[in-house]
């Protein structure tokens, strides 16, 4: 942002600020008028482009109401991640590729006012004592905040924002990540009841490909969603319910944690549980919940699907003293399904393999790939050619299949009979 612009952004939000009444809680409108107003005023004693006013009342307009030098960021529907190194020190994800912002905040001072409405909105509390705290925005775009001293740069905020239209199993299709029969097949899976994680490294798109499953949840179950940070999108569903974990207050007390969140929900006559992501010691509550007769779906970190058995498991012992073999028991029959997504060298995000978790015989996990992605070269600008493809090897686990009268579908996407699925 040039020195003029700033200029001008500061004198006129603080000549904005000099007229508003603090006991009266101006509309967007109202505001905008008034800011129209102060520019008429200052434009009577300097010169003012009408390129300038536009943008200048867009930039006040952002740092009362917006996230300042942030918002023309947010409002950029190409760019996908904002990270902030301090107050000027500004970066962006467009494309896939990382840049440098020309913005700058004022000073950390008026940085530290955008993180403060940020953890404001969402009820949280961040600040010296309390540095680290994760957040959302109204879209929904995910938020996390570092303070000093744990944050050497200054304040440090990452957002991770989400598309304004919602993407579907379709768009995935469209783009690639997935294939027609994959998805199928999933759909199958979904409506039958099976439980089922999603894995993968960060930005892999697994909050996506967890909202383009739910579509596929029946529209008479009841649904509970628990999440750390309300980020899941679900749009088909009239009976649900959504909870969210609550940080500790200043003294330290009243914290609602994701185990707390499982374990309540058990109460509530869920059909299926979604749990955000598993990242702690709540792996033993979500597995002990499907275990015990309900159905769900998760996320989590992991490179590839026995590693992310091999965290549930860490996970588990961390959080209680049980034994190794049983708590490989309980995964192996509390997780049914594994869907691995990545992000490839060209920057695409694709599931690259689909798996059965089928038993633990004699210590170990049994795993059963059923569709992995296949690469078979590049274009000339250094896109991957591939294809998400069976393994041929079958579902093993049917019996949630049968007990829903349904079948999977063969290559061709006719269905089979009940006979031949068996």
């Amino acid at each position: 942002m040039n020195n003029r612009r700033e200029e001008l952004r500061v004198t006129l939000a603080e000549a904005v600020m000099e007229r508003i009444d603090g006991s009266k809680e101006l509309s967007d409108a109202e505001l905008r008028e008034l800011i129209e107003q102060r520019i008429r005023e200052v434009s009577a004693t300097r010169r003012i482009t009408a390129k300038e006013r536009v943008v200048a009342k867009r930039d006040v307009f952002n740092a009362l109401r917006g996230l300042d030098v942030l918002q023309d960021m947010m409002d950029d529907p190409d760019i996908t991640e904002i990270m902030v190194n301090g107050a000027s020190n500004i970066f962006y994800e467009k494309d896939g590729e990382l840049y440098r912002s020309p913005a700058r905040f004022a000073s950390e001072k008026k940085l530290d006012d955008v993180i403060q409405k940020i953890a404001a909105g969402v009820n949280r509390v961040v600040n010296e004592a309390n540095p680290i705290v994760d957040a959302r925005l109204k879209d929904g775009s995910r938020v996390n905040v570092v303070l000093p001293p744990v944050s050497l740069n200054g304040p440090t905020v990452t957002i991770r924002k989400f598309p304004k239209e919602r993407i579907t199993m379709e768009h995935l299709i469209r783009l690639g990540s997935i294939s027609q029969e994959a998805a199928e097949f999933l759909r199958t899976l979904v409506l039958a009841g099976y439980n089922i994680v999603v894995s993968g490294g960060t930005g892999s798109g697994k909050t996506t490909m967890l909202n383009a499953l739910s579509d596929y949840i029946p529209s008479d179950e009841r649904v509970v969603t628990i999440e750390d940070s309300a980020e899941l999108q679900i749009s088909n569903i009239p009976n649900l319910v959504r909870l969210e974990m609550r940080n500790a207050n200043m003294e330290g007390n009243h914290a609602v944690t994701i185990r707390d969140l499982i374990k309540t929900s058990l109460r509530m006559r869920p059909s299926r549980i979604v749990v955000g992501e598993v990242r702690d010691a709540a792996s033993i509550d979500m597995l002990q919940s499907l275990n015990t007769g309900h159905n769900g779906m998760s996320t989590g970190h992991a490179n590839s699907p026995a590693d992310m058995l091999s965290r549930i498991e860490t996970m588990t012992l961390l959080g209680e003293e049980i034994p190794l073999l049983a708590v490989r028991k309980q995964i192996a029959s509390a997780i049914e399904i594994i869907i691995q997504l990545g992000r490839l060298r060209d920057r695409t995000r694709r599931v690259l393999e689909i798996t059965e978790v089928l038993a633990c015989v004699d210590g170990e996990i049994i795993l059963n790939p059923l569709f992995r992605f296949r690469e078979r070269g590049e274009t000339a600008d250094g896109m991957i050619i591939g294809e998400l493809e069976p393994t041929g090897n079958g579902l093993r686990r049917r019996n949630k299949l049968l007990a829903a009268g349904l079948t999977l579908a063969d290559r061709r996407g006719a269905p089979r009979s009940r006979e031949a699925a068996v």
